[in-house]
């Protein structure tokens, strides 16, 4: 039987949180930064838990946590 792969693209964006979601950090904060206002730029500092609606798909993605 072979063994059920973790995908690497989604592990290295989704953290396991102690209560089991997932966190993630938003896009557009790397590059491109002196058009976006300051309040933008603080706001995508923030991660975020994923949606409630998004779990089935990234427990498919994360199999082993």
């Amino acid at each position: 039987m072979p063994k059920i792969k973790t995908n690497r693209a989604a592990a290295k964006r989704f953290k396991r949180t102690g209560t089991g979601k997932y966190r993630y950090n938003k896009s557009h904060a790397s590059h491109i930064l002196t058009k976006k206002t300051t309040k933008r730029k603080r706001g995508l500092r923030l991660s975020q838990v994923i949606k409630k609606s998004d779990m089935r798909e990234l427990r498919l993605l994360l199999p082993n946590g």
